[in-house]
């Protein structure tokens, strides 16, 4: 929205503190569940107070900037909102280590020329391989990654936030052609780099995202433990950052989509990429 800041409604603009208040409480249960939802993928040294305050200022933005006039609900506008701040929150203190970030990238790249050289995308044994590793250490490192997928797929940067589609809604009554378009063709690219990866890293990705089961409790649905769900989760995402990197490189861009300035905002969340494949 080119940092303008959403209309605010005398409605809302009217509402006490005790009306504000209440309308915060109301919502109050949706930042722990989006705060837990992140908490699961994050190392422990991250404290879960810490996400659900984050959350709370992002909850009183919501409300602040809310314009009911619009065809998007306070739960859903507020629900960008709250994991917009936590992720803020989470990239302003940078808990991951360097190191840990450089296998990551590692990892990608191990991924990608072992697709190139066999055709399709490999198994952790070959990864494994390819890093000249053993099948145990490469798990353990997924283990070690876990919560690096936080930072989001290769399409998000500082010019192409989350917010910024979510308050175009919010603050107009249709989604500006640049969003549409860009909209269409990530999920298009989404789509097919999920359909390339193994029945079990997305059967993962369905139970997690789609079907909204905790780690605990897709490892129940598959028979394995918590931490195997979380590795073959990192796997997965990185597989897909790995795969939509060179999807993009690959993909020419749109002649008629013009080129929109950087804007402030909190970038969609993984999580919130890969429910495209939902609608």
């Amino acid at each position: 929205m080119n940092g303008a800041e959403p209309k605010i409604l005398p409605a809302i603009l009217a509402l006490d503190d005790a009306q504000r208040e209440k309308l915060l409480l109301e919502h109050l249960p949706q930042v722990q569940y989006i705060a837990r939802r992140i908490h699961d993928r994050l190392p422990p040294q991250v404290l879960l107070e810490d996400l659900v305050h984050a959350g709370i200022l992002g909850l009183m933005d919501a409300v602040r900037k809310y314009d009911p006039s619009k065809n998007v609900q306070l739960k859903h506008y507020a629900e960008f909102r709250i994991r917009g701040a936590i992720l803020d929150s989470l990239r302003q203190v940078d808990w991951s280590p360097r190191t840990l970030r450089r296998q990551a990238r590692r990892l990608e790249k191990a991924i990608l020329d072992c697709k190139a050289r066999l055709g399709r995308d490999p198994s952790e044994p070959e990864i494994a391989a390819e890093l000249q590793m053993s099948l145990e250490s490469l798990q353990r490192l997924l283990g070690d990654l876990r919560g690096l997928d936080i930072g989001s797929l290769p399409w998000e940067s500082s010019d192409s936030s989350g917010e910024d589609v979510m308050e175009a809604r919010a603050g107009s009554d249709q989604e500006d052609p640049y969003h549409q378009t860009l909209r269409s063709e990530m999920q298009g690219l989404l789509e097919r780099a999920i359909g390339e990866l193994p029945a079990r890293e997305r059967e993962v990705l369905a139970l997690y995202h789609f079907e909204e089961l905790t780690m605990k409790e897709v490892g129940a649905v598959l028979g394995i433990g918590e931490s195997r769900v979380s590795q073959i989760h990192t796997a997965a995402l990185l597989r897909l950052r790995a795969t939509m990197r060179e999807l993009l490189q690959n993909t020419p861009p749109q002649p008629n989509v013009p080129a929109e300035p950087a804007e402030p905002g909190h970038r969609k969340s993984t999580e919130e990429a890969i429910s495209w494949k939902k609608s």
